[in-house]
């Protein structure tokens, strides 16, 4: 069968690399068109555009990005016509995927979710567009379906596929060297080194350029630690480095988040998919965010969850701090970070919520192989 899949950031990317790779073991004949990125191109899909060229951050990137937004649009849909594929398959990403469900489904494609838009958090009657033009809804976060119930409309649990993906990695990475760059440092899993503390400060330079810098002055008051970048795909060596200069206790990694995050005593983490990566490895974290003063503003009144990290929605409580905003400050960092350092039983009590975490997560089992099962099934009845 053929295959059109649409990912629009680098979570939807790893994600969407283990959906194809379980469904070319059910489907031996599978051909798969996509929009992702590196890890959805190995995977064996034909790349049709990388993400790194689709992401806007905050309302007002995206009021001055509308030109190259439709311009995509257009050609998404006149590249699925060409391709006829005999499903289009859509991760998460909803601004741009909800209207390629509308136009598939009136085309007459199946048309099938993978990670539900946060439609929870905010615009909540986006259900009745899914309700409407989505045939398969599969969900990974254990409320969603209770979301979704209340609504009146049927969805499948498949469980969270970070937590196979990185029980996987956890169980196969005992002699992984973790290579630093800055002070050319090079550690390797079992030296369990106590003193490094990651950086993970998102993967759109947007965010990058109001987060980074307010994480970066926090390091001077930490001499004795090692503060460690990873550095976002498809971002150039040049850009980080305007950033970089003067902090002798900082050094970078590209491509080795999951190495970092095997090594790291506590991480300061942005929003999203990442704080949970980083719980999954048991590292106790901040969570960073700040954006636009306009985006915010305009969010503030929309969203209606109570926290913005996955960890703290989960569980439905404060596992891990979140400095939102002008709460975002070298000393509340400071302040912050030195009690996921040294206060033994804050640091054990989150360690004990993450493990409950990890277990709600796992309850679905291998959630790419029940993803793919799920719409390969759908897809021959």
């Amino acid at each position: 069968m053929r295959y059109y899949i649409v990912a629009g950031e680098a979570s939807g990317d790893l994600h969407g690399s283990n959906l194809i790779k379980e469904l070319k073991k059910l489907d031996t004949q599978a051909a798969v068109r996509c929009w992702g990125g590196d890890k959805m191109k190995a995977a064996g899909a034909t790349l049709v555009k990388h993400y790194k060229d689709l992401a806007f951050m905050g309302f007002s990137e995206v009021l001055k990005n509308l030109p190259t937004i439709f311009k995509n649009l257009s050609f998404c849909k006149t590249d699925i016509l060409q391709y006829q594929p005999d499903a289009v398959i859509l991760i998460d990403y909803p601004g741009f995927n909800l209207r390629i469900a509308k136009w598939a489904k009136t085309h007459h494609f199946k048309v099938i979710f993978y990670i539900s838009p946060q439609i929870w958090a905010w615009k909540e009657s986006r259900v009745n567009i899914i309700k409407k033009y989505v045939d398969k809804m599969l969900v990974i976060l254990p409320f969603e379906k209770s979301f979704y119930k209340k609504w009146n409309y049927q969805v499948e649990y498949v469980g969270h596929p970070l937590a196979e993906v990185i029980g996987n990695y956890k169980r196969q990475a005992d002699n992984q060297q973790l290579i630093i760059t800055g002070n050319q440092r090079s550690i390797t899993n079992n030296e369990q080194p106590s003193n490094i503390i990651a950086l993970l400060p998102g993967s759109r330079k947007q965010e990058l350029k109001i987060k980074l810098p307010v994480m970066l002055q926090v390091a001077k008051h930490f001499p004795g630690y090692q503060f460690v970048v990873a550095k976002a795909p498809g971002i150039d060596n040049e850009f980080y480095n305007s950033f970089l200069e003067g902090h002798d206790n900082v050094g970078t990694v590209t491509d080795q988040t999951y190495v970092l995050l095997m090594q790291a005593k506590a991480a300061l983490v942005t929003s999203g998919t990442a704080t949970l990566e980083t719980a999954l490895f048991g590292v106790p974290q901040i969570v960073c965010y700040k954006g636009n003063a306009l985006s915010y503003q305009v969010a503030r009144r929309l969203i209606k969850v109570k926290f913005i990290s996955l960890v703290n929605l989960i569980m439905n409580k404060e596992v891990v701090k979140e400095l939102i905003q002008d709460e975002l400050t070298v000393e509340n960092l400071k302040k912050d970070l030195t009690i996921i350092l040294y206060d033994t039983i804050k640091i054990q009590k989150i360690k004990n919520d993450y493990a409950e975490l990890k277990n709600m997560l796992q309850l679905g089992g291998n959630a790419s192989l029940n993803a793919a099962a799920s719409i390969y099934n759908f897809l021959i009845t």
